[in-house]
Protein backbone atom coordinates (compact mmCIF):
# COMPACT_ATOMS: atom_id res chain seq x y z
CA UNK A 1 0.00 0.00 0.00
CA UNK A 2 1.25 3.31 -1.23
CA UNK A 3 1.59 6.07 1.57
CA UNK A 4 1.66 10.32 0.83
CA UNK A 5 3.28 11.50 3.59
CA UNK A 6 2.54 15.62 3.93
CA UNK A 7 5.56 18.00 5.56
CA UNK A 8 6.34 21.46 5.91
CA UNK A 9 3.00 23.56 7.52
CA UNK A 10 2.88 25.12 10.17
CA UNK A 11 1.95 28.60 11.94
CA UNK A 12 3.09 31.60 9.86
CA UNK A 13 2.37 35.32 10.03
CA UNK A 14 0.11 37.08 6.79
CA UNK A 15 1.96 37.92 4.23
CA UNK A 16 4.88 35.48 4.46
CA UNK A 17 6.09 32.34 2.87
CA UNK A 18 5.60 27.95 3.34
CA UNK A 19 6.41 25.21 1.38
CA UNK A 20 4.83 22.18 2.00
CA UNK A 21 6.26 18.41 0.36
CA UNK A 22 4.34 15.63 -0.25
CA UNK A 23 6.19 11.93 -0.73
CA UNK A 24 5.13 8.77 -1.73
CA UNK A 25 6.33 5.43 0.04
CA UNK A 26 7.26 4.00 -3.32
CA UNK A 27 7.22 5.11 -7.04
CA UNK A 28 3.65 5.26 -8.22
CA UNK A 29 3.19 4.32 -12.53
CA UNK A 30 0.38 5.52 -14.49
CA UNK A 31 0.29 9.07 -12.62
CA UNK A 32 -2.45 11.27 -14.43
CA UNK A 33 -1.78 13.64 -12.32
CA UNK A 34 -0.67 15.24 -8.72
CA UNK A 35 -2.22 17.86 -6.83
CA UNK A 36 -2.87 19.82 -3.93
CA UNK A 37 -6.36 20.17 -1.89
CA UNK A 38 -7.19 21.80 1.40
CA UNK A 39 -10.12 22.16 3.68
CA UNK A 40 -10.75 25.17 5.89
CA UNK A 41 -13.05 24.34 9.01
CA UNK A 42 -16.84 24.14 8.41
CA UNK A 43 -15.63 23.74 4.52
CA UNK A 44 -15.24 21.70 1.73
CA UNK A 45 -12.32 20.25 0.49
CA UNK A 46 -11.35 22.48 -2.42
CA UNK A 47 -9.14 21.62 -5.33
CA UNK A 48 -6.00 24.22 -4.69
CA UNK A 49 -3.39 23.16 -7.59
CA UNK A 50 -3.01 20.47 -10.02
CA UNK A 51 -0.50 18.89 -12.41
CA UNK A 52 -1.16 16.77 -15.44
CA UNK A 53 1.35 13.78 -16.42
CA UNK A 54 2.70 16.18 -19.07
CA UNK A 55 3.26 19.23 -16.90
CA UNK A 56 0.19 21.71 -17.43
CA UNK A 57 -0.66 23.13 -14.28
CA UNK A 58 -3.72 24.77 -12.65
CA UNK A 59 -4.62 27.01 -9.58
CA UNK A 60 -7.77 28.27 -8.00
CA UNK A 61 -8.23 31.78 -9.12
CA UNK A 62 -7.64 32.34 -4.91
CA UNK A 63 -4.17 31.13 -5.13
CA UNK A 64 -3.32 32.10 -8.53
CA UNK A 65 -0.05 33.63 -8.99
CA UNK A 66 0.58 33.24 -5.32
CA UNK A 67 0.94 29.55 -5.07
CA UNK A 68 3.10 27.06 -7.37
CA UNK A 69 3.29 23.31 -7.28
CA UNK A 70 6.13 21.61 -8.64
CA UNK A 71 7.00 17.54 -9.08
CA UNK A 72 9.86 15.72 -8.09
CA UNK A 73 9.50 12.49 -10.05
CA UNK A 74 12.92 10.66 -8.94
CA UNK A 75 12.19 11.05 -5.65
CA UNK A 76 8.65 10.37 -5.69
CA UNK A 77 7.97 13.95 -4.42
CA UNK A 78 5.46 16.59 -5.01
CA UNK A 79 5.90 20.23 -3.75
CA UNK A 80 3.31 23.54 -2.95
CA UNK A 81 5.17 26.40 -2.76
CA UNK A 82 2.62 29.41 -0.85
CA UNK A 83 3.69 32.98 -0.80
CA UNK A 84 1.73 35.86 -0.02
CA UNK A 85 -0.19 34.14 2.56
CA UNK A 86 -3.60 35.15 3.62
CA UNK A 87 -5.49 34.37 6.29
CA UNK A 88 -7.86 33.14 4.34
CA UNK A 89 -5.64 29.99 3.47
CA UNK A 90 -5.79 28.63 7.28
CA UNK A 91 -6.92 25.02 6.15
CA UNK A 92 -5.51 21.38 6.08
CA UNK A 93 -3.67 20.32 3.47
CA UNK A 94 -3.84 17.33 1.71
CA UNK A 95 -1.94 15.72 -1.59
CA UNK A 96 -3.28 13.93 -3.84
CA UNK A 97 -2.24 11.23 -6.55
CA UNK A 98 -4.32 9.99 -9.48
CA UNK A 99 -3.26 6.83 -10.89
CA UNK A 100 -4.88 5.18 -13.29
CA UNK A 101 -5.82 1.50 -13.77
CA UNK A 102 -4.04 -0.63 -16.39
CA UNK A 103 -6.30 -1.53 -19.08
CA UNK A 104 -9.73 0.70 -17.77
CA UNK A 105 -10.67 3.76 -18.17
CA UNK A 106 -10.91 3.96 -14.24
CA UNK A 107 -8.03 6.10 -11.89
CA UNK A 108 -7.42 5.78 -8.27
CA UNK A 109 -6.73 8.31 -5.77
CA UNK A 110 -4.14 8.40 -3.09
CA UNK A 111 -4.10 10.59 -0.76
CA UNK A 112 -1.79 12.04 2.22
CA UNK A 113 -2.67 12.53 5.54
CA UNK A 114 -2.87 16.53 5.58
CA UNK A 115 -0.33 19.36 7.38
CA UNK A 116 -1.95 22.08 8.94
CA UNK A 117 -1.41 25.99 7.50
CA UNK A 118 -2.44 28.69 10.03
CA UNK A 119 -1.73 32.26 9.03
CA UNK A 120 -1.76 35.20 11.45
CA UNK A 121 -3.20 37.93 10.78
Amino acid sequence: QVQLVESGGGLVQAGGSLELSCTASRRLFNIKSVAWYRQAPGKQRELVADMSAGGMTHYSDSVKGRFAISRDEPNNQVFLQMNILEPEDTAVYYCNTKVGVLGTWDSYDYWGQGTQVTVSS
